[in-house]
């Protein structure tokens, strides 16, 4: 099924079109699928999150093309999808290192480590996070309308946008302020000496906030996908990317919730704080690692819009 890369009409950009919508679904307040009927009689269908990003949907039962795409999608620099995947596997690797080395001293003491060090690794993480929310969020604001006919219309560039009743849109904005509290949770973590009090106000509460930012935004991606509050698609793999992104999202949530500070906090606390921010980060890693594949169109080869590809119902 294959999805044109251009987005719904909005207000602005309205016009007189040649077709219906006939069918509209998606968790309220939000639409994000749509049928259209033309005029010839066949149908379109537009949905929010693949003609965002110029996706096609793909069905993991394409066994027959898995070798193609795993190997094409190792390099797809002209794909802005490309790109955000790749820099989100660096921060995820980074966090999940850092949380490794946390959890072993021994480990860590082997390559002369410190907890300073250690958290050096959190914060440069963080780094990659926020450049590939910040990709996701100028990717999110530049959608172009769309056209059930095909045509298609320019639009000028935004840096970041306002388009608050996107649900795309919502997502990526929430992530990319959640990042920003993040290199600032990490930044601070390297702050040497600080008291419980201090440690809480500069370390635990944007991170509690970032986490918070970090689950919404992951919750707006998956009921995008899913069209709904809940479904089961384990056949598809922007279904499996927004859903082990949402578990990494838990992951840090978690992981917040353990790390607030008190004088008499149990040693536990923090050992399974460092343990969720491990399956937080082995949650985004999956999930950034699948956009690449995501990327790729069903013929191997990274997706360019074309009319003639669009899906039509009753073809």
């Amino acid at each position: 099924m294959n999805f044109q890369n251009m987005t719904e009409p909005t207000p602005n950009d309205a016009r007189p079109l040649d077709s219906d919508c006939v069918e509209q679904t998606g968790p309220w307040p939000f639409v994000t699928r749509r049928v259209y009927r033309l005029a010839d009689p066949s149908r379109r269908i537009w949905s929010s999150r693949h003609h965002r990003k110029g996706l096609l949907v793909r069905d993991l039962s394409e066994i027959e093309q898995l070798g193609s795409i795993l190997i094409r999608c190792l390099w797809l620099p002209g794909k802005l999808n490309w790109w955000i995947g790749i820099v989100f596997t660096i921060g995820s690797l980074l966090f999940a290192l850092a949380s490794v080395l946390s959890l072993s001293p021994s480990f860590a003491g082997k390559w002369s480590l410190d907890a300073e060090q250690i958290n050096a690794i959190f914060f440069a993480g963080s780094i990659p996070f926020t450049t590939a929310a910040y990709l996701q969020l100028y990717q999110a604001a530049n959608v172009s309308p769309f056209w059930p006919d095909g045509t298609s219309a320019g639009r000028r560039r935004s840096l970041i946008g306002w388009r608050p009743f996107d649900i795309g849109w919502l997502s990526a904005a929430l992530q990319f302020v959640g990042t920003i509290l993040f290199n600032f949770n990490t930044f601070d973590a390297m702050i040497p000496a600080i008291n419980w009090f201090q440690q809480d106000l500069l370390i635990w509460v944007p991170n509690i906030v970032g986490s918070i930012l970090f689950l919404a935004s992951g919750h707006l991606a998956f009921i995008e996908t899913c069209h709904s509050h809940w479904s089961w698609q384990p056949k598809s793999i922007s279904w499996w990317v927004v859903f082990t992104g949402l578990l990494g999202c838990m992951g840090f949530m978690i992981s917040a919730l353990f790390a607030i500070s008190f004088p008499t906090a149990h040693p536990a606390a923090i050992t399974l704080s460092i343990g969720f921010t491990l399956l937080g980060a082995i949650g985004f890693l999956v999930s950034s690692l699948l956009m690449l594949p995501e990327t790729v169109d069903a013929n191997g080869m990274p997706y360019r819009p074309n009319i003639k590809n669009s899906h039509r119902i009753g073809d």
